[in-house]
């Protein structure tokens, strides 16, 4: 399976995906198969269908949201080129990566890339603040029926009562970014790829 992947995947495709994500060949020829066997309607896609057939997310209370984050705003469907980049925000990042290209566009897997991927889970409405209703629907999607809609309201006053700085109500991703300052994220936000 794994030649049937790489043939179908060009060389210089292949070389922008790895440039682009920082994952080795062997990862996307991996990642390409368990594509492949995903995209039910074999056309070069998937859709939300294909995505919530996946066991892990299906269970995972932020599923849905997780799910939504692989697809452009108004697209229905992720080609393979755009199913790599969002994956490469959960690259772990390695060693001889800390010291990469000042110049060069900042990697997928960087700390700012995986806050700004984390912020954009919360931000439902796309407008660049996490509203206490967005926190709440959040907060209810992990915690489901086990804690009261008045302690869920608590919890997020109180956390957009200890985040916000302006005094807007709402969290910006700048004091996102603050709150988030002492947490591993580039840790907490990867999952290891096989080599």
């Amino acid at each position: 399976m794994g030649s049937r992947a790489s043939t179908l995947l060009r060389d210089e495709e292949l070389e922008e995906i790895k440039k682009e994500t920082g994952f080795s060949h062997s990862q996307i020829t991996r990642l390409y198969s368990r594509f492949t066997s995903l995209d039910k309607g074999e056309n070069g896609t998937l859709s939300r269908e294909d995505f919530q057939r996946i066991p892990e997310l299906a269970i995972n209370p932020l599923g849905d949201r997780i799910i939504n984050a692989f697809f452009s705003e108004g697209e229905d469907q992720v080609n393979f080129r755009g199913f790599m980049r969002t994956l490469a925000h959960f690259r772990p990042i390695e060693d001889n990566e800390k010291s990469k290209d000042v110049n060069g566009p900042e990697p997928l897997n960087s700390r700012s890339s995986k806050l700004h991927f984390a912020f954009r889970l919360y931000d439902l409405d796309k407008d660049d603040k996490i509203s206490r209703d967005e926190l709440l629907q959040v907060l209810r999607m992990m915690v489901g029926v086990n804690i009261s809609d008045e302690q869920l309201g608590s919890i997020a006053d109180r956390t957009i009562q200890e985040a916000d700085q302006d005094g807007d109500s709402a969290i910006s991703f700048t004091e996102f970014v603050k709150v988030l300052e002492k947490v591993d994220v580039e840790q907490k936000m990867s999952i290891r790829f096989l080599h």
